[in-house]
């Protein structure tokens, strides 16, 4: 059953200066894996006069989170009932890539969010009385199992985190029974990993295919024209499985033009596009993100004298594309998925304008992953306060678990983040010249929602051996906490 959601209720950009799924293989290859979850749009001011009031009053007031009443504030909660927690304090750890050297400040809008939200939550008495104080991590990249050892020590959990090779810290955050609420999961122990939970879920042996149902929606005539940019990249064949396995649920046809492109790049793209121009195709799907390689290929595309629909995922809603665009026309036929609503319509979106207005007030930067993170935060607050007094990480496990219904106030499609699902919604955005907007549903700020649109993939894609309960195997000892709902 299909039907259109407007921005859900949750259980308890004009241009701007802007910004995981399976296993990282190599370091580029983790990069790649972030950026296929999120983008780098950031914001600018998130409305003007009426609208960003209009906005603030429907939230519900200072103290709502887009339609999420707030769980944090004052209270009586006393005991020093775990590590990291006393009668005044909850320590938690949260952190990104910043220090990477090749590429500096690497998603730090994720680390903006969750000490934005640090201080909105103290502001209002914290999570029952007590105060959160969080440690700001910086995994570099390289360093995230150097991260974990130090946030076992002291740390009661990780919340709103995301490092590219969190696969090099799984088997130290099991060991120390580090419970996480992270905003993204790279490597396939982590996304389905053990004391884990998320605010919008990636797991490896379900996939959100709503984007292809809606390109078939748009496009109904092109259903045998389609093709998938080729890689050599181990990470891009596997999720390009996946891909395929989706738009053939979705009625596709792929061409097969067997085109694979070097993911370090190219002397020239002409062969392979005029290949694709043999092949006939009139549509490329392209698991890259928005890079000079990937302008070149698009260049040749043209050269040829093909115009054919492209389509990816949430990374090419990006700066660099919206300014390459702006400058050559050659994207003006991109679409791209999001399960989370665009910057551009926080002027129908309370959840996404609170958020711009709490991480601009200190300066930090705006984008789909700090949305992502904040969404985290707000999931582990949710069941923080449900914990009251007796705040303790398999408190924390029991009230994650029982949370099937989650949209972080209206910033996403709605999630079950208690059994790892992902979402059965989204939205299709459209780029011409500079400018994004959204290209279905037609209707601004609504989501296309569809049972159907969840995917069981083939378990050859998953990366790790999943247990009755969906949970990675690699790791398990007899100590991990478990649910006991």
């Amino acid at each position: 059953m299909t039907s259109i959601s407007e921005p859900p209720v949750s259980r308890c950009r004009r241009r701007r200066g802007r910004k995981a799924v399976t296993a990282a293989a190599m370091l580029a290859a983790a990069v790649l894996t972030i950026t296929s979850c999120a983008t780098e749009r950031g914001a600018s001011p998130i409305g003007s006069g009426t609208q960003a009031a209009e906005a603030q009053e429907s939230s519900g007031g200072s103290q709502d989170f887009g339609t999420l009443e707030s769980p944090c504030g004052e209270g009586d909660a006393s005991g020093a009932t775990d590590q990291g927690v006393s009668d005044t304090e909850i320590k938690i750890g949260y952190g990104d890539d910043r220090g990477y050297a090749q590429s500096p400040g690497l998603n730090k809008e994720m680390s903006d969010a969750v000490t934005a939200m640090i201080d909105w939550c103290n502001e209002q008495g914290g999570i029952n009385g007590r105060t959160i104080v969080g440690t700001d991590y910086d995994a570099a990249m390289t360093q995230a199992n150097t991260v974990m050892q130090e946030a076992c020590r002291s740390e009661f959990m990780m919340v709103g985190h995301g490092f590219a090779m969190d696969q090099t810290a799984e088997q130290t955050r099991v060991a120390c029974n580090m419970a996480a609420v992270p905003a993204y999961t790279v490597s396939p122990d982590a996304a389905n990993g053990p004391m884990t939970f998320q605010g919008v879920p990636f797991p490896v042996d379900y996939a959100n295919g709503a984007a292809w149902f809606q390109m078939a929606k748009m496009h109904p005539d092109m259903l045998k024209d389609f093709d998938l940019v080729g890689s050599t990249m181990p990470t891009i064949i596997t999720s390009l499985q996946k891909t395929r396995s989706m738009a053939e649920a979705a009625g596709f046809e792929l061409k097969n033009c067997g085109v694979t492109i070097n993911y370090q790049g190219e002397p020239s793209y002409l062969p392979f596009a005029e290949k694709y121009k043999q092949c006939g195709v009139k549509g490329l799907w392209t698991s890259r993100s928005p890079v000079p390689n990937e302008f070149n290929f698009f260049k040749a595309v043209q050269q040829v004298g093909l115009d054919p629909i492209i389509f990816g995922e949430a990374t090419w809603y990006a700066d660099t594309a919206s300014e390459f665009n702006e400058g050559s026309g050659l994207l003006d036929n991109l679409n791209a998925d999001m399960t989370f609503q665009m910057l551009e319509n926080a002027d129908e979106v309370p959840a996404v304008a609170k958020y711009q207005e709490l991480v601009e007030a200190q300066g930090g930067k705006t984008a789909l992953l700090g949305m992502q993170a904040t969404s985290s935060f707000l999931l582990w607050a949710t069941a923080a306060k449900e914990c009251g007094s007796d705040l303790t990480r398999q408190c924390m496990i029991d009230e994650l678990a029982s949370i099937h219904e989650w949209d972080g106030g209206g910033l996403h499609a709605v999630t079950d983040p208690g059994k790892n699902m992902p979402a059965k919604c989204g939205l299709m955005v459209a780029l011409e010249g500079g400018e994004y907007t959204q290209a279905f549903p037609e209707k601004k700020a609504e989501f296309d929602c569809s049972d159907e649109y969840l995917i069981k993939t083939e378990p050859s894609t998953w990366g790790t051996e999943l247990g009755p309960d969906r949970i990675s195997t690699k790791y398990l000892g007899p100590n991990v906490i478990k649910p006991q709902v």
